[in-house]
């Protein structure tokens, strides 16, 4: 029988964000459990050349940088913060679990295990059974099921004459092919587009299967740094006010477009979807060089010489190459309460940020009492999926912004804590920068009404 505070399982970016900040913070003992080799989570099996899509500066755990303080010089995120790979993600994982982790003597880790419920799990290699005796909590990292290209079951029937890859495949492609069609508008789907283009294919032989459109974020607006604070800050300044003088949710969509809080591929098609993927600017000249996209729902069927969806098809051949990025990101939609009993089951109380989130909710589950009080300052915001879901993301985050301000140790740990970013650039601002104090005082000012019209639009969808 093992023992421990805590049983952790997963050991992805979730489960390591929150481990990091348990192990600093307090004398407890933790068992992770994984069903991967080495901790990372997705990332041991993400496409060969994924990069985070936000700078590198937010992400990871709280204790370790893994940014190497750089901006890009090169390519298509030319003078915005560097972007992590997935090589150096998982680098840097490996190396926070055997020189942080490991070391203090707190921490177990069962790589290549399932958890089989009741606080038991096995070795997929020996079979090896173990349980837990937990003196605490038990903590599901899992729950917002990351699902990526690689192990993602596609929901259309496939002809097996059909020439079909998922993403990672691409770059081992043996011989050019008729054409390219990338099924999926998400993030995934954009990375597979940029990444054709970057290696010189014709954006004519580029065929993009996009169901929905999305609203898509401006990365320059998520720099961490003191320079892009116009972009930065003033982003949310601009949200604000986008939120106070819009007349309906329509003319908010068209503000914040034209405040440059969202972008949209094509500027004739009205987005409905909204996931939070950022993209650069250069990137999204490029993906408008793609002309040929197909809007017409979901796929239903890749047969052999056509491509079947609910009301129509478009033709296709066994010489053109039909590339998987169909795979949710995050796939689990239902919430559940963070703290129950003596259970954890981290969830995002930030808007686009599950990292920081986990690392929040184990400070909490650290420093204070009450079950009803964690609760009260973790409320879930929930993850988007329609447009109108930036509406009920943001209404709940500005809610758990203004508790979190009320709480003078709490300031504190964000201020200090280097995956919240945004904290330490407001404080670098001089009071005699007019130009910042503008943007400050425009986030003061619209702040309530802000609030109040968002509950005003909320009860409109509702």
């Amino acid at each position: 029988m093992l023992k421990a505070d805590y049983l952790i399982i997963g050991s992805g970016a979730v489960g390591m964000a929150f481990a990091d900040t348990l192990l600093e913070e307090t004398d407890a003992t933790m068992i992770i459990v994984d069903r991967y080799q080495k901790p990372g989570g997705h990332w041991n099996v993400a496409y060969p050349f994924v990069t985070l899509h936000q700078p590198s500066e937010f992400y990871g755990v709280s204790s370790t940088e893994l940014s190497k303080g750089k901006r890009d010089q090169i390519g298509l995120n030319k003078g915005l913060h560097e972007l992590a790979t997935g090589a150096e993600i998982n680098a840097y994982y490996d190396n926070v679990m055997r020189h942080r982790f490991l070391p203090s003597g707190r921490v177990q880790y069962f790589p290549l295990c399932n958890y089989t419920g009741d606080q038991k799990f096995e070795s997929i290699i020996t079979g090896e059974k173990y349980e837990v005796e937990i003196n605490k909590k038990f903590v599901d990292a899992t729950y917002l099921k990351t699902s990526v290209p690689a192990t993602h079951t596609p929901n259309f029937d496939i002809d097996p004459t059909v020439n079909f890859i998922p993403i990672n495949d691409l770059p081992i492609i043996s011989k050019p092919p008729a054409g390219f069609v990338v099924i999926g508008g998400g993030k995934t789907g954009i990375d597979a587009c940029l990444w054709l283009l970057e290696n010189k294919v014709d954006p004519d032989k580029i065929t993009w299967i996009i169901s929905r459109d999305a609203w898509l974020l401006d990365r320059r607006n998520t720099q961490p740094s003191i320079d892009f604070f116009e972009y930065s800050i003033g982003a949310r300044a601009n949200e604000f006010e986008s939120l106070v003088h819009a007349t309906s949710i329509t003319d908010l969509f068209d503000r914040l477009e034209a405040s440059g809080v969202l972008l949209r591929l094509d500027k004739n098609v009205r987005p409905s979807m909204f996931h939070g993927a950022t993209i650069s600017q250069l990137e999204l000249e490029q993906l408008q060089r793609i002309k040929n996209i197909i809007r017409k729902g979901r796929v239903k069927k890749l047969d052999k010489d056509q491509i079947v969806f609910e009301n129509d098809s478009i033709p296709t051949s066994p010489d053109h190459v039909h590339v998987d990025c169909s795979a949710s990101a995050l796939s689990n939609l239902e919430m559940k309460p963070i703290f129950s009993g003596n259970t954890i089951t981290p969830q995002t109380v930030r808007s686009y940020q599950p990292v920081f989130s986990a690392s929040f909710i184990a400070h909490i589950e650290a420093a204070y009492e009450g079950e009803e009080k964690k609760n009260d300052l973790c409320t879930i915001v929930p993850l988007p999926n329609h447009d109108t879901d930036w509406l009920r993301m943001m209404g709940i985050f500005m809610i758990n912004r203004f508790k979190w301000s009320q709480d003078k140790n709490l300031k504190k740990w964000l201020f200090d804590n280097r995956l919240d970013g945004f904290s330490q650039i407001m404080s670098k601002v001089s009071r005699e920068d007019e130009a910042k104090q503008v943007i400050i005082s425009k986030i003061k000012t619209n702040a309530m009404p802000a609030m109040m019209k968002l509950q005003q639009f909320i009860a409109e969808l509702d």
